[in-house]
């Protein structure tokens, strides 16, 4: 039996200088993140396993069992589970909502259309002044919901669906115009890759009889991939984070009881965050690019030039036949 064989990159002078680069550039977030963030979340995940006292300074009185508060979070808090079943269901609504409606955008601003920088701009426009306060107001003021959606038809279609579904449902509807609006950084991430495209492969594809809808297909969604696990592993931490987000609201109340306090808030916040991070980690799995089936990476890889360099000689065989063409009939008159 063959031994698989693994392709190893070579660490070569300019790879090294790559990565170089590549660590230089996410220095400072590091910095930043080690210095204002790492220590208060550990202080967080330290004050949840003790009864925080505030009274003459900071003192931890030590619990019966460190996991009080955590069981406290489910066996008390009767809103806490329902509250997060809504986002669950709503973020599993929402989600493909927003990469389907930034791909169109993307692909519609891409093409080749008069005043194109200025339809970006008015699409991007939502991302600098959609803030917490400005969405709350739109919210509050209703007009958040699509006009044509009439409110009593959709409770009249979804009144034999239990609470705990048919609540999601309900909010995706009354804040779809919102919802539409989280699209701007995932359409600039769909943008920068639309444009990694060469635009010989489209023209190989043509000349092969491809049509649109099978370019889109066997080209654009395939090269697109990798930005799809990006927007969505963005949208995911965007919605648990938001400034509407009713969880965040539950721990901010609770952590500011006078009957709670803040180590009962600091394990609910603990729950909430391992349970996106495991919404993460199953959008992750789902949406990564697999390992190509061949035995040697390398091999792969020359298939794949090998393919990009026939696209191109046929795009050019293509071009020199229609000038040929033209040259033709223009000698025939």
């Amino acid at each position: 039996m063959a031994k698989k064989t693994t392709y190893r990159p070579k660490l070569t002078k300019r790879r090294l200088k790559e990565w170089g680069w590549g660590y230089l550039f996410i220095l400072p977030w590091v910095v930043g993140v080690s210095i204002f963030f790492l220590y208060a979340m550990v202080q967080s995940l330290q004050f949840s396993f003790y009864n925080l006292l505030l009274s003459g300074g900071i003192q931890l009185q030590p619990l019966a069992n460190p996991f009080d508060n955590f069981a406290s979070v489910f066996v008390k808090e009767i809103n806490f589970p329902v509250t997060l079943a809504n986002f669950a269901i709503g973020l599993v609504l929402q989600l493909p909502i927003i990469i389907a409606f930034s791909l169109i955008i993307a692909l519609l601003l891409n093409s080749k259309i008069r005043a194109r920088s200025f339809f970006r701009m008015i699409f991007f426009l939502p991302v600098i002044i959609a803030t917490g306060p400005v969405m709350s107001q739109l919210t509050a003021q209703g007009v958040a919901s699509v006009p044509m959606v009439s409110q009593n038809t959709l409770l009249t279609v979804l009144s034999g669906l239990p609470e705990f579904i048919y609540e999601p449902i309900n909010n995706l509807f009354s804040q779809l115009i919102l919802i539409l609006w989280n699209s701007g950084i995932q359409i600039l991430i769909f943008l920068a890759g639309l444009q990694k495209v060469p635009s010989t492969l489209y023209e190989a594809a043509k000349i092969d009889g491809a049509s649109g809808w099978e370019s889109f297909w066997k080209i654009t969604l395939p090269t697109v991939r990798p930005m799809i696990l990006l927007n969505s592993i963005y949208t995911i931490v965007t919605l648990a984070t938001g400034g509407t987000n009713e969880i965040i609201e539950l721990i901010y109340s609770v952590t500011y009881a006078a009957t709670k306090g803040y180590s009962y808030g600091a394990a609910m916040s603990w729950i909430y965050t391992l349970i996106v991070g495991v919404i993460l980690l199953i959008a992750f799995l789902l949406l990564r690019e697999k390992e190509p089936k061949h035995q040697d990476e390398a091999v792969y890889r020359r298939d794949v030039e090998a393919a990009k360099t026939l696209a191109k000689l046929q795009a050019k065989n293509a071009r020199h036949r229609r000038q040929r063409q033209r040259r033709e009939g223009r000698a025939a008159k």
